[in-house]
């Protein structure tokens, strides 16, 4: 069987970070997910695929491991390997010596580089399942955690701050959740027993879902804090009153003082953003903008000119 270029399924070079790995394993699974493509085996196939490679390239031991062993690929398949389901031991088929990756533990040695079934290549079967044993004795049919799956979930502010329960389909299924208030951009959660199946009897893999945040045009979010641009009336910010500003926690009445300045910040302790699993809230900070009338009367103008007469230097 072919060689496979994890970093080639993935479009990184082999210099790439964890994160770059991760986003561009997010850009695929996006694409070919099969909810995206129904009934679709071209990208079924891929989704397959660029699972396969992530697993293997997203964990550092495993891609230690794969990285070790992918320069001597083409000799592990000259010596006859994947005719005869594995080499020998040290000094076996092709006289080269495959020990140093079995490391003397037979397969157990390659028990960490995930599951086998469906999701998984026979490539990633025979590089990583079937290693160890004298002349190959097989795959491990000890217990093992099933592989992780990864989903994104896309929220706007205003369902982030109240959370909530929601509904997620992952691989056909739909999942529903209770989002704690006060969850980030880019947080990820983990649901245990969600993910792809056990082999041989061990427990499924975790669901990773990761919380995507709309933007909102009304707020900018800096941690649990928030700001707001509030338009104040000109008369109201020269004279001062009181005012209602609508916020993610409801509306709340504010003092303008007499003479505020445009640009003037006020702060609101507590009405910011909710502490996730926390008690409290961050703090809320309204940015006034002073609004200059528009289609003024006869009598407005009137009234202004008497005022620049009193105000010479304003005028």
């Amino acid at each position: 069987m072919d060689y496979k270029d994890y970093y080639q399924t993935l479009g990184v070079a082999k210099t790439a970070t964890t994160e770059q790995i991760k986003k561009a394993y997010r850009k695929l699974a996006r694409q070919y997910h099969p909810d995206v493509n129904p009934n679709d085996p071209d990208a079924e196939r891929k989704f397959k695929e660029a699972n396969e490679a992530h697993e293997v390239l997203s964990d550092p031991d495993k891609r230690q491991k794969y990285d070790q062993f992918g320069a001597d690929w083409q000799r592990y398949q000259q010596a006859g390997a994947g005719a005869s389901g594995g080499p020998g031991p040290a000094g076996g088929a092709g006289g080269f010596d495959w020990s140093q990756y079995s490391q003397g533990q037979g397969q157990g040695d390659f028990e960490g580089f995930g599951g086998e079934g469906a999701d998984f290549s026979d490539f990633f079967g025979s590089l990583f399942g079937n290693m160890g044993g004298p002349g190959g004795a097989g795959r491990s049919t000890r217990p093992g955690a099933g592989p992780d799956y990864q989903a994104e979930l896309e929220l706007t502010l205003e369902e982030a701050y109240h959370g909530g329960p929601r509904t997620i389909t992952v691989n056909g299924r739909n999942l529903r959740l209770t989002i704690a208030p006060g969850v980030a951009d880019g947080q990820t959660i983990r649901l245990r027993d969600q993910g792809g199946p056990g082999r041989h009897g061990g427990p499924n893999g975790a669901l990773l879902i990761t919380f995507r945040l709309a933007p909102d045009p009304r707020y900018a979010r800096t941690g649990d804090d928030l700001t707001q641009d509030v338009p104040v009336p000109l008369y109201r910010a020269l004279l001062g009153g009181e005012q209602t500003v609508d916020t993610l926690g409801g509306p709340v009445k504010i003092k303008i003082k007499p003479e505020t300045a445009n640009g003037t910040r006020l702060r609101l302790r507590g009405k910011g953003f909710p502490a996730y699993k926390q008690a409290g809230h961050g703090d809320l900070y309204l940015r006034l903008s002073i609004e200059l009338p528009q289609h003024l009367t006869d009598q407005e103008k009137d009234l202004l000119r008497q005022l620049a007469v009193l105000r010479p230097e304003a005028a």
